[in-house]
């Protein structure tokens, strides 16, 4: 989904890798890694991962980005749990992937019968 959502974007690739991210950049070359942080508890853990990250590439600059108020809440375990659910997510994601979560959950309430949790905006 993020490499059709992100064709149009020229200088942009989206790749999948395994192992430690800075392993990776060392790989394609990259020498920044651009991290978001929605709240404070997430600075926590981002400080940590990029102090860690120094200490094994330092030449890997990492570089925080504050969302915008209206996002602080937004987390793919939301959107995911709202689209389990039956909620409308297209306030928070693209149509086309609003249209694949939907399919993906109704995929899993037939495999299922309906039994699949990750609910807790269920009640």
């Amino acid at each position: 989904m993020v490499k059709s959502e992100l064709a149009d974007i020229g200088n942009i690739r989206v790749v999948g890798y395994q192992g430690l991210t800075v392993d990776f950049c060392h790989e394609i070359s990259a020498k920044v890694i651009v991290r978001g942080l929605r709240v404070f508890s997430d600075f926590e853990h981002e400080f940590r991962m990029a102090l860690a990250n120094h200490r094994l590439a330092p030449d890997i600059e990492v570089v925080p980005l504050i969302t915008s108020e209206d996002h602080t809440f937004l987390t793919g375990t939301t959107v995911r749990e709202i689209a389990s659910l039956g909620g409308d997510v297209t306030d928070f994601v693209t149509p086309s992937v609003a249209k694949a979560l939907k399919r993906r959950f109704e995929e899993l309430s037939e495999e299922d019968s309906g039994m699949f949790s990750i609910s807790s905006l269920r009640d």
